[in-house]
């Protein structure tokens, strides 16, 4: 799959395809949805399929300490999209220049004049624009206008609610996990590089995995059992913590910390993912150090007993 780093960089084999815009946080079913038929378009006219992002999402451009927290790094859903099938990725970022545009001028520089578009294929609630004015009905408009086709997905419905990456992110401040995996279509999980932290998790006796989250604010927080893929052929069991480690008092953002059970072996750089199966408590700030020892051995040894690993 290619990435299209702004509209500067389009050259002229990347136009005339089938496209989508949207902020696909989480990739979830219902996005799904959209670019099954967006994959299955382009096929059928021969054209490559390509999804539109801003970066960052305009929700944090305009308020980022009210912005909803993202389930997704950018990393996270290029490699989503790409393992459904997607031929490009059109990172646009997002500016004031495109916060002032009219929904008339973005469709004509974005779908006309850089993507030549034949087909365009987006969600019911599509909004995009100066005041979020556009919608599909817009969109539409424009198609006969310039000679592109404009469909509309339907909502899809889970349980007699709609899908949504707000419904997700509820799901996971419940630490209801399996709600989450049906509505996501596979288990929730972060992803990312093993980075050097301080070692404070050797100097306790427990030597973590660090992961830096990649987002303004993490969508969950406390102490969870995970399984983690990339340090093994199969899934290995470990207890992780999720927050700013206030014990400490040394973050203002959120990291990811793994311990992983019974293992030895250096992971540093490698691309790990964390998947979260069930919560065992929340994150909180303790009167020392020791204190905190004392209780990581109590997580791991609940972690040990959820995996029967004891």
């Amino acid at each position: 799959m290619e990435l299209i780093r702004g509209l500067h960089n389009l050259r002229p084999r990347h136009r005339g395809c089938v496209a989508t815009i949207g902020a696909f946080d989480g990739v979830h079913r219902g996005h799904q949805a959209v670019l099954g038929q967006l994959i299955d378009k382009a096929r059928a006219l021969g054209l490559p399929s390509c999804v539109v992002v801003f970066e960052p999402l305009p929700r944090e451009f305009f308020a980022p300490a009210e912005a909803p927290p993202r389930l997704m790094s950018f990393r996270e859903k290029f490699v989503a999209l790409r393992a459904l099938g997607i031929d490009r990725v059109l990172r646009i970022r997002f500016t004031p220049g495109f916060r002032d545009m009219g929904a008339g001028e973005f469709i004509r520089r974005v779908f006309v004049e850089g993507l030549q578009a034949r087909y365009v294929v987006v969600g019911d609630d599509l909004r995009f624009g100066r005041n979020r004015r556009g919608n599909f009905r817009v969109l539409q408009e424009a198609g006969e206008k310039y000679g592109f086709e404009t469909v509309a997905t339907s909502t899809i419905v889970a349980e007699n609610e709609r899908i949504s990456s707000t419904r997700i992110r509820q799901a996971l401040q419940d630490s209801d996990f399996e709600l989450a995996e049906r509505l996501l279509g596979r288990p929730y999980s972060i992803s990312g590089r093993v980075i050097t932290g301080q070692q404070l998790g050797r100097r306790l006796g427990t030597p973590t995995a660090n992961l830096e989250l990649r987002r303004l604010r993490s969508p969950m927080d406390g102490v969870y059992a995970v399984e983690v893929r990339g340090v093994d052929p199969g899934l290995w069991p470990g207890v992780a913590n999720v927050g700013t480690r206030p014990t400490i008092g040394d973050l203002t953002k959120a990291i990811l910390e793994v311990h992983l059970l019974d293992f030895d072996r250096d992971i540093y750089r490698s691309i790990i993912e964390v998947i979260f199966r069930r919560k065992l408590r929340e994150e909180r700030r303790f009167d020392s150090l020791e204190a905190l020892k004392v209780q990581v051995q109590e997580d791991i040894a609940e972690g040990r007993r959820y995996f029967g690993r004891v």
